[in-house]
């Protein structure tokens, strides 16, 4: 068994949400779909975002390229040969080498930290449900013990199908069981449960704390998880 926690840690994902994912190839698919004309745009407005001395940098770099594009066009018609060539390979130059480069650096432009696929909010609102749900259970059992016996809140050595938020019972978990409440170890759980043998159970954290010698500083936490149902 292992210590009860409020909620599942997330690892951060190597994808990014769908709407930040959709955003990220618009930007790099530009410079394709505007055969390079929006090119320097795209890099210039994801430099001023981010600051970036790379987006900086590259968006120098296709800016000249496009104005060198914009100066030979009118003598295409002058010096179709060699001049559409060039016009050409500066086209590709922005539009399809400026795609690649959109495309190889989205993701640090739109989640330069990798934190995008972490959804903070929702571990927030997971420890806020697993509270109510503690807090409900112990009012319940504090209403009607034998309601809350029946139902085995506090009892995760036992199958169950009510949610109690990871309450664990003091008064009627074994050892093992108690090893879930927060800095309890194994051999203070075994005390607690002679201690418990010899008095006859617990009415608070407090009690406990005084009776089973649990260390000061972990009674607010375990009175966080433990309920006493006698």
């Amino acid at each position: 068994m292992r210590a009860p926690v409020p909620y599942e840690p997330r690892v951060p994902s190597d994808s990014m949400p769908p709407g930040r994912a959709a955003m990220s190839v618009t930007w790099a698919a530009l410079p394709f779909l505007t055969l390079g004309y929006a090119t320097p745009f795209t890099f210039a407005a994801a430099a001023l975002w981010r600051r970036s001395a790379h987006l900086t940098a590259a968006s120098a770099a296709y800016i000249a390229v496009f104005v060198l594009m914009l100066t030979l066009l009118p003598g295409i018609d002058k010096e179709p040969g060699g001049t559409q060539g060039s016009v050409g390979v500066l086209t590709f130059l922005l539009a399809v080498v400026g795609c690649g480069h959109a495309f190889a650096i989205r993701r640090k432009v739109f989640d330069p930290h990798g934190l995008s696929g972490v959804d903070n909010e929702a571990a927030i609102e997971a420890v806020r449900r697993q509270r109510a749900l503690r807090q409900k259970a112990r009012a319940l059992a504090a209403g009607d013990p034998g309601l809350a016996k029946e139902l085995r809140i506090g009892r995760p050595d036992l199958p169950r199908q009510y949610n109690d938020g990871g309450l664990v019972d003091v008064n009627h978990a074994p050892a093992e069981a108690l090893t879930l409440l927060p800095g309890v170890t194994p051999e203070l759980a075994v005390k607690i449960e002679r201690v418990r043998a010899e008095t006859g159970g617990f009415m608070s954290a407090e009690e406990l704390a005084a009776l089973a010698g649990l260390p000061p500083a972990l009674t607010s936490e375990v009175a966080d998880y433990a309920v006493f149902i006698r």
